[in-house]
């Protein structure tokens, strides 16, 4: 059913259903009963085929249904649970006549079986729970021989047949992944990519530690806050932008592996790579350096993508990646020397900004208004996309790290990496500033920062600081979000989350249908 003759059918279609479920209710049938006796899932019976069939076995399966044929006295249901698929035969002869050899499985005293006459009652979309025995069919496909069927959730709306608006499928997910199940499959791959994160971590004697979403003052990323209000505090709170700080307070606590795995919040626009709400993961590991976590780095990649896809050898975004390969070290201030000519820690903000004009003619924003730190990333982004790797980014300027140590030899920069990947910055990682005094100068730039304007700017925690003053131990830290998954799967940000944010809408065709409440 295409969604226009889905849309312009769907009241008529709710309309016949709800006289269906009135009918099942008037002949004492509960349409929407609270459980199931369930005793197979559909791959239970196809791969345990031979004994069932054997031992004249008899099995009750549930699910929802996909398609209806009647032939007069024979019907053909397709049966569909999370795990397959599976063909209901239903024989009017023979249907509810050994009932009673279920009497061990089934509370027979409570339940209302539907009729062979009343079959008529179901539609596709229901789900069902049928009791047969296992049998293969005349055309050789292993079935069930359906002794009886309960109601388990009457459908009111049909799944069309397809669903090809992309917004339309990013409202009702639920029903895109009825209509295009390997969207369902994408998301145990997503489930597959955190639990080897977990396990790999795990395995390395981390600990995960879950940490507060709301925070005073929130920190670690350059990032703008999304703000609540907490009723019995009667203060604003903020969603986290980062794991980082929290985790590092647990350092100073005397943890020496921890890590987090869940939500954060950056109130920015979306695109292809971003969304406002993501799942993310940091770690942090005391007494090491960041040397340290690019080896536990590239461990992490291999284990987690291996997990996942069952390779290491990608085409991601047109390039090639091999992350069983060496991985290169690029340094930040000798590519752009390289490329632009240009010193990003010596040269004027104004020689910058020209380069980075000159370069980007297409920028839409005003190049007066960014500081040295914008202007110096905007032009590696110009460098970035062209890298394939698997790499890393190393000699990374302090002016864009407020949060990591800086070099011993070399003070302008500082001991952070960033893996690089088919174009594109995978996650962040640095040595651990855990020196106060170098930590509250870093923080008051970032003030000034805010200040000036730059809400991406970090801000003054000055709880941290006295932390830090109590000890932390030398670290490293990395992180990285979903959207390395996002990346290897080959999918826009919206498209890697089950219930990606739209703005609101109610329409005619919802409207008209509770037309006797508000919406």
């Amino acid at each position: 059913m295409s969604k226009d003759a889905y849309t312009s059918d769907l009241i008529g279609q709710r309309e016949m259903r709800l006289d269906k479920l009135n009918i099942l209710r008037e002949k004492g049938i509960d349409p929407f009963p609270s459980k199931s006796f369930r005793t197979k899932k559909t791959k239970d019976i196809i791969n345990d085929f031979e004994n069932l069939s054997n031992s004249n076995s008899r099995e009750i399966v549930a699910g929802r249904i996909k398609s209806i044929r009647t032939y007069g006295k024979l019907i053909f249901l397709d049966l569909h649970d999370y795990f397959g698929k599976i063909q209901i035969i239903i024989r009017s002869n023979n249907y509810l006549v050994n009932i009673n050899k279920f009497s061990s499985k089934l509370k027979l005293e409570n339940l209302k079986f539907i009729e062979f006459v009343d079959l008529n009652l179901l539609d596709v979309g229901d789900f069902i729970e049928v009791g047969g025995v296992v049998i293969k069919s005349n055309t050789g496909e292993i079935s069930i021989d359906a002794d009886y069927i309960r109601i388990l959730t009457k459908s009111i709306r049909p799944i069309p047949d397809e669903l090809e608006d992309v917004e339309e499928r990013f409202r009702r997910r639920y029903v895109d992944m009825n209509v295009h199940p390997e969207i369902r499959k994408r998301f145990e791959r997503r489930s597959i990519f955190w639990q080897a994160t977990r396990e790999f971590l795990n395995k390395n004697e981390f600990i995960e530690i879950n940490i507060p979403v709301l925070e005073h003052t929130t920190g670690g990323a350059d990032a703008k806050p999304f703000v609540t209000h907490y009723d019995s505090l009667d203060e604003d709170f903020y969603l986290r932008i980062s794991h980082e700080l929290p985790l590092k307070r647990l350092l100073g606590a005397g943890f020496e592996k921890v890590y987090d795995i869940g939500p954060r919040f950056r109130n920015e626009g979306f695109s292809d790579e971003h969304l406002p709400e993501h799942i993310a993961m940091e770690w942090y590991w005391a007494y090491t350096d960041y040397k340290d976590g690019m080896e536990l780095t590239k461990n992490l990649f291999r284990y987690v993508l291996n997990a996942v896809y069952g390779k290491l050898e990608f085409e991601v975004r047109g390039f090639k990646v091999n992350l069983e390969s060496e991985w290169e070290e690029i340094d930040f201030v000798d590519i752009i020397k390289t490329k632009f000519n240009v010193d990003p820690i010596k040269d004027s903000e104004e020689k910058l900004v020209r380069v980075l004009a000159d370069s980007q003619k297409s920028l839409d924003i005003e190049l007066e208004s960014l500081n040295r730190p914008r202007i110096i990333d905007m032009l590696w982004k110009l460098i970035r996309k062209e890298i394939a790797g698997p790499a890393f980014l190393v000699n990374i300027p302090k002016v864009l790290s407020p949060l990591a140590k800086a070099n011993i030899d070399k003070p302008d920069l500082v001991d952070r990496f960033h893996p690089i990947i088919a174009g594109t910055e995978m996650g962040n990682a640095f040595s651990e500033l855990n020196d106060p005094i170098d930590q509250l100068e870093r923080f008051l730039e970032q003030q000034r920062m805010r200040d000036a304007g730059d809400e991406e700017a970090q801000m003054l925690d000055i709880d941290f600081v006295e932390m830090l003053e109590y000890g932390m131990p030398p670290a490293v830290g990395y992180g990285h979000s979903e959207r390395v998954f996002w990346i290897f799967e080959g999918i826009s940000a919206k498209e890697g989350v089950p219930f990606p944010h739209l703005k609101r809408e109610i329409t005619d065709l919802t409207k008209q249908i509770y037309s006797n409440i508000s919406l």
